[in-house]
C-alpha cells in the first residue's frame, strides 16, 4: 500500500503492529525501525499511551471504589484508542492521540 520499510513490510502494516501488544510492541518498533518516520511515530504513540495506561491503571487499583470504577473506565477508553490506533496506522493516517501524538511527533 505504502513505503517499504527497513524490515521489507509496507509501513502501513508496521504502523498497525506498533499497537498489537500496547506499549511493548511501541517499544519493539522504536529499536528496530530507524528510518521510516511514520512508523516510528506510531511506535512512540503507542509505547507513550499505552505505558501511562497501564501506569494509571496500577495507581487507580489503590483506590477503592472510584479508583477501581475509574480504572474500568480507562480500560474501556483504552480499548477504544487501541482500536482507532491500528485501523488508522493501516489506513496510512497519521491519528495523533491527545498528549502522546504530540510527544510521538517530536520523538519521531
Amino acid at each position: 500500500m505504502g513505503n517499504k520499510t527497513g524490515l521489507g513490510l509496507d509501513e502501513n502494516v508496521e504502523g498497525l503492529l506498533c499497537y498489537v501488544f500496547g506499549w511493548v510492541s511501541g517499544l519493539v518498533f522504536i529499536l528496530i525501525e530507524k528510518d521510516n518516520k511514520f512508523v516510528r511515530f506510531h511506535a512512540f504513540q503507542s509505547f507513550i499511551t499505552f505505558l501511562s495506561i497501564m501506569v494509571v491503571s496500577f495507581i487507580l487499583g489503590f483506590i477503592p471504589i472510584i479508583g477501581w470504577l475509574a480504572a474500568v473506565l480507562l480500560f474501556i477508553v483504552s480499548v477504544i484508542v487501541w482500536i482507532m490506533g491500528m485501523v488508522k496506522a493501516y489506513q496510512g493516517k497519521k491519528f495523533k492521540i491527545p498528549i502522546a501524538g504530540d510527544l510521538a511527533e517530536k520523538n519521531a
